[in-house]
C-alpha cells in the first residue's frame, strides 16, 4: 500500500454533510453520504457536483441512516455512482423509508412553491425525486454486525453498534495492520430504547463526531415538565406541538408519554402522531427487536394508546379538533414536514406550548425558536411567535462531551491522529482540548473538502 488519503468532504465546520472519503492504492470508499442542512450557505452545497469522480468511487459505507449522512445517495448515483451500499438492514430500512418520505416531501414543497410563487429559483425543483430514491434503494446490501468484509488484499472493515437510533454503527477499517476507526453519530450511555454503544479498542486514526463537544446534557425532570405543560394545556385549552426527529426521538416521546399515561401522571389526553415516515420507523422497531429494548408486547400496547395520523386531511381535522391536545410530528428542527402547518396555526396563540427535541442546526426555524425569535417563516408567510418554547437537550440521540470522552476511553494505543467532525466549530475546539488534556493525544479539526496523508 503506496498512500491512503482521507477527504473530508462534508460535515467539516459544521453538524451535517457527513461525507468521508478513503482514496487508496486498491480503490475508494465513501463512508457516509449525507445532504447538508442548515443555513443556505450550507444548503446551497448540496447542488455542486461530487469533490470527487463518483464513477471512481467503488463502494459507500453508511454509519446510519439519519438524512445528514444519507440523503445525498440519489444526487451521487445521479452523478455517476454505480456500486453498492452497505449498511446494517435496520439502517438500510431507516435509510430507504427517509430517502422516499424526503423525496415526496421535495416534489410537494417544489410543486407548492411554484403554484404559490415564494421560491427565489425558477422553476422550483426538487433535490431528488420519488424515482431517483428508488433507483438508489435497489444497490442497497445488508452486512452483519461485528463481521470482518474484506475490500481488497489489504483492506478489511467492520461494523460495531453505536447506539443513537436504530441500526447505528461506527465502522473500523483495517488497512495494513493499521486501524482507521470512522465514529459516526454516538449514541447515549443511558438510552431508555436501544444498548449502550459498544466502544472501539484501538485506534491508529480517529474520526470523531462532536456534536456536544463543549457541553454536558443536563439533568431534566421531563415527566415533571410534560405532566406540568399537559395540566397547563387542559386548563387553557391548548395545545402542546413536539416537533420531533422521526427517527428515534419521536419512539422515545411516545415511550415517555406513554409511560406517564401508565403512571397515572398524565390523563388520557389526545395524543395525535403526525409523521408518515416517524410510523414507518414504528415498523422497524417492531421488525428488528434485537436492536432495541422494548418488549414486543410493550411496544404494541404502546403504539395504540396513539392517534397514528396517516393522511394530510387528518391533520387539518387534527387541527380544528378543538379539543386539548398533544401533536408530535415531523420534523425535528422544525425545517419541513407536517409540522409546519401545525405550527402556522397556532404558533401565534399564547395557549399553546412548544418542544424543541435534541440539537437544533444553525439556520433552521428550531434553532430561531430556541433562541427566541419573535416571528418565523412558514411557506413564505412570516408568523408571530406567542406560544411558549421549551428546549429539552437530555431527549439529545448524541452523546454528550462526558459520554464522548468515555468512548474513548478502552482504546489502549495511543492514535496518530484524531480528527474532529460533525460539530459547530466552538465544540469542535473544546472537545479538541479536552482530549489534549485527557489522553495527551493529537488533534485535527479539518476544513470543508481538506485532505490528508495517512501514513501507514
Amino acid at each position: 500500500m503506496k498512500s491512503v488519503k482521507l477527504h473530508f468532504l462534508g460535515a467539516a465546520g459544521t453538524v451535517t454533510g457527513s461525507k468521508f472519503l478513503l482514496e487508496t492504492d486498491e480503490g475508494n470508499i465513501l463512508i457516509d453520504c449525507g445532504m447538508f442542512q442548515g443555513i443556505k450557505d450550507l444548503r446551497l452545497l448540496n447542488w455542486q457536483d461530487f469533490n470527487f469522480p463518483p464513477l471512481e468511487i467503488d463502494l459507500v459505507l453508511l454509519t446510519h441512516g439519519h438524512l445528514d449522512h444519507s440523503g445525498y445517495l440519489p444526487r451521487l448515483f445521479k452523478q455517476g455512482y454505480k456500486g453498492p451500499v452497505k449498511s446494517t438492514a435496520p439502517s438500510l430500512a431507516v435509510t430507504s423509508v427517509i430517502l422516499m418520505d424526503s423525496a415526496k416531501i421535495m416534489e410537494e414543497d417544489a410543486e407548492k412553491a411554484n403554484e404559490e410563487g415564494y421560491s427565489i429559483h425558477e422553476p422550483p425543483l426538487p433535490f431528488y425525486t420519488v424515482t431517483e430514491a428508488e433507483k438508489t434503494i435497489e444497490y442497497f446490501e445488508a452486512v452483519e454486525i461485528d463481521t470482518w468484509y474484506k475490500f481488497s488484499n489489504n483492506i478489511g472493515y467492520r461494523f460495531l453498534r453505536n447506539g443513537h437510533i436504530i441500526g447505528a454503527t461506527f465502522i473500523e477499517f483495517e488497512i495494513t495492520g493499521k486501524r482507521i476507526v470512522f465514529s459516526g453519530d454516538i449514541g447515549r450511555e443511558k438510552d431508555p430504547l436501544l444498548p449502550p454503544p459498544y466502544k472501539p479498542q484501538q485506534a491508529d486514526y480517529l474520526i470523531l463526531e462532536s456534536t456536544y463537544g463543549d457541553r454536558l446534557h443536563p439533568e431534566e425532570n421531563i415527566e415533571e415538565l410534560l405532566s406540568g405543560i399537559v395540566k397547563d394545556i387542559l386548563e387553557k385549552r391548548g395545545i402542546l406541538i413536539i416537533p420531533s426527529f422521526a427517527v428515534e426521538r419521536l419512539q422515545h416521546i411516545m415511550y415517555i408519554l406513554w409511560k406517564l399515561y401508565e403512571k397515572n401522571k398524565i390523563p388520557n389526553i389526545p395524543i395525535f402522531i403526525d409523521s408518515p415516515m416517524g410510523n414507518d420507523i414504528l415498523g422497524i422497531f417492531s421488525s428488528y427487536p434485537a436492536w432495541h429494548r422494548i418488549d414486543p408486547g410493550e411496544l404494541r400496547k404502546m403504539i395504540s394508546h396513539f392517534n397514528i395520523i396517516t393522511s394530510y386531511g387528518d391533520t387539518w381535522k387534527t387541527i380544528d379538533d378543538n379539543r386539548p391536545k398533544i401533536v408530535v410530528a415531523g420534523s425535528g428542527m422544525v425545517t419541513g414536514g407536517r409540522v409546519l402547518t401545525y405550527l402556522r396555526y397556532y404558533l401565534e396563540k399564547p395557549e399553546t406550548y412548544v418542544i424543541l427535541i435534541g440539537f437544533q442546526a444553525e439556520g433552521t426555524r428550531g434553532r430561531q425558536l430556541q433562541e427566541g425569535a419573535a416571528e418565523i417563516k412558514i411557506f413564505g408567510k412570516y408568523c408571530k411567535v406567542n406560544a411558549s418554547i421549551k428546549h429539552l437537550q437530555s431527549l439529545s440521540a448524541h452523546a454528550d462531551q462526558q459520554e464522548l470522552l468515555g468512548w474513548l476511553k478502552e482504546i489502549k494505543n495511543k492514535p496518530e491522529k484524531v480528527f474532529l467532525v460533525h460539530g459547530e466549530p466552538a465544540a469542535s475546539d473544546f472537545l479538541r482540548l479536552k482530549i489534549k488534556d485527557t489522553y495527551s493525544w493529537p488533534v485535527h479539526i479539518p476544513h470543508l473538502n481538506e485532505t490528508v496523508e495517512l501514513l501507514l
